[in-house]
């Protein structure tokens, strides 16, 4: 009898999602919805993971409401947490309009943004959804060691 050995995937502690307009004060409730909830999770305000992942997810936000809006249309926010790292996703409905990460130039407008979230994040990536229109922009923040 020969042993198998299963792949070890990392288990889903926590899990928290919400569909928001897209407006701005859409995004600003999504920034304040993940604060509220790593706060809640352990990771209390003004820390330094609660306000990393907050200003990814403020980012994230503020971008699907400028550049993935779609009129009627709701963005998602997707906080988790597993045994290494803290997720947020970020999904829209534009999957025709990707991110670029680039040094922005005083003639190109945005772009900032990304460059944060690659400076405060360990991975992030973009998912274009393949049951239909839209795309999933997600980073991953390394949960602190206690």
């Amino acid at each position: 009898m020969t042993n198998h050995v299963l792949p070890q995937f990392p288990l889903t502690v926590r899990t928290f999602a919400q569909r928001l307009s897209s407006t701005p004060r859409g995004a600003s409730l999504a920034r304040r919805l993940v604060a509220h909830r790593l706060d809640a999770w352990g990771y209390p305000y003004g820390s330094e993971t609660n306000d990393t992942v907050t200003s990814i997810a403020a980012e994230l936000a503020a971008n699907a409401v400028r550049h993935g809006r779609v009129p009627g249309r709701d963005f998602r926010v997707r906080l988790t947490e597993d045994e290494r790292v803290l997720r947020i996703e970020v999904s829209d409905q534009r999957g025709d309009r990707l991110p670029v990460l680039g040094v922005p130039s005083s003639e190109t407008e945005g772009g900032r943004g990304l460059l944060l979230i690659a400076g405060l994040a360990a991975r992030w990536d973009v998912d274009l959804h393949s049951d239909g229109p839209g795309k999933t922009i997600w980073a991953e923040v390394p949960r602190p060691v206690a």
